[in-house]
């Protein structure tokens, strides 16, 4: 296999090969900066303190916590059918929530540094039986490693977004080498397999997107009641998984929209809950007051903005408000998913940087299931139109709801895509047990 491949990925083995000697060293610099659990960094090594299960074991895999909740309800299914699941991620945040939101039979090991020797270690550990790889987080190694085992490949709710599409049309050739090692690939929308399908992957089919068939995020309602007693009366406005460059446009947001609605409180929901106390800063600079969740501080009378960072929460907060901001998207991030928010009863405004869910936001837009708001004043404007209106919130969020059982139908059709799989692990379960 090496001889057929493109240059780059031959030099690529060979750097990643030769540079295990510097591995100590990345491994001492993330866990300053907070990226790698200490407890566990011998799994980036491909070493792990925990036996592979008895039986047909399927591994996922995805970035990070996007895409792992993506695939919660796929995983829950394969758990209904007594199939092991192996899930790996490269985040500390991942782990948390998987930690968290999972059941605990689901072995969770993070990802190891793509070095062939690595891989080699977590794949003769494991020996998964099928490799289902979320989106578009596509390791060389780790995918060539696999394809040469003849381990069968599935890549699941495929995405190759505006930017990473032509970083990878100049390197066609690198990217063919590893979409070709997949058996199938399931993109999420006709823009993303046409994108596929140029870039050399085989047996593209549109499934659609898992992450709208994710079910809305669980909420402690007991914190939601201390929540809701002491913000009782207040008009609410949550900005969810702001980006960097959002906070101060929401900010100055706020105040505009203070001198209508007197009491009012806005909830700023960080996509990294490390910048809480930056935020905190700019809201005081502002003449503010700001609460810092973090810190077990409630929202009291006089705070103006409350800085919700804290992880795993945001149930709780789409569940608070009846409007929600979807943050990077006043910047160019490409936009959250607000499949959940309107799920839990919240009419959107989003920003005009939405390409992450193009389909999704245009779908809404265009059937009046959300409110775009392309300036800082249009911001304003949409937000104090719904909050000041709430037949018109209701009609926002029907909309809405309407597009996204539309939407629906990612976790059917990525099933029945998986079916021969998964029909012959029951066959090897089976086998097994006679």
């Amino acid at each position: 296999m090496a001889n057929a491949l493109p240059m780059t990925l031959r030099v690529y083995r060979r750097l990643s090969s030769v540079a295990v000697p510097l591995a100590p060293a990345l491994i001492k610099r993330r866990l300053k900066q907070g990226k790698e659990d200490p407890a566990r960094v011998a799994e980036r090594r491909g070493v792990s303190a925990d036996p592979r299960p008895h039986g047909p074991l399927v591994w996922i895999h995805g970035a990070s916590v996007g895409e792992v909740l993506a695939a919660a309800a796929l995983i829950e299914k394969l758990r209904e059918l007594n199939i092991r699941i192996l899930l790996t991620s490269g985040t500390v945040t991942s782990a948390a929530i998987v930690a968290k939101r999972f059941p605990s039979d689901i072995i969770h090991q993070y990802v190891p540094y793509d070095s062939p020797r690595y891989v080699a270690r977590f794949l003769d550990h494991w020996r998964p039986s099928l490799a289902l790889f979320i989106e578009s987080d596509l390791w060389p190694n780790l995918i060539l490693s696999s394809a040469a085992r003849r381990l069968p490949m599935v890549l699941i709710n495929g995405r190759m977004s505006h930017r990473s599409f032509p970083r990878w049309q100049r390197v066609s050739s690198t990217i063919s080498a590893l979409l070709s090692q997949f058996d199938v690939c399931l993109a999420q929308s006709r823009v993303d397999a046409e994108r596929f399908s140029m870039l050399g992957a085989r047996n593209v089919v549109v499934t659609g997107n898992l992450k709208l068939d994710v079910p809305p995020p669980s909420a402690d309602f007991t914190k939601l009641e201390r929540l809701m007693s002491v913000t009782r009366g207040r008009p609410i406005i949550v900005a969810a998984s702001t980006h960097p460059g959002e906070d101060e446009i929401l900010i100055e947001a706020h105040r505009a929209l203070a001198g209508l609605f007197p009491s009012l409180l806005t909830v700023i929901v960080p996509r990294h809950p490390g910048r809480g106390q930056a935020i905190a800063q700019l809201i005081e600079a502002a003449g503010l007051h700001a609460g810092l969740r973090s810190r077990d501080e409630l929202p009291i009378a006089t705070t103006d903005i409350y800085v919700a960072d804290t992880m795993g929460e945001m149930g709780l907060f789409y569940r608070l408000s009846p409007v929600v901001f979807m943050g990077g998207s006043l910047v160019e991030h490409g936009g959250q998913n607000p499949i959940e928010a309107i799920n839990l009863g919240a009419s959107v405004v989003h920003g005009p940087h939405t390409f992450n869910f193009s389909d999704v936001y245009e779908a809404l837009d265009s059937a009046g299931g959300a409110r775009l708001a392309e300036t800082r004043e249009a911001l304003m404007k949409q937000l104090g139109q719904l909050l000041a209106d709430p037949a018109a919130r209701n009609r926002v969020l029907g909309a809405a709801e309407r597009v996204v059982s539309q939407l629906g139908g990612a976790l059917d059709r990525t099933l029945a895509a998986l079916e021969p799989y998964i029909l012959q692990l029951r066959l090897e379960m089976g086998a097994a047990d006679a």
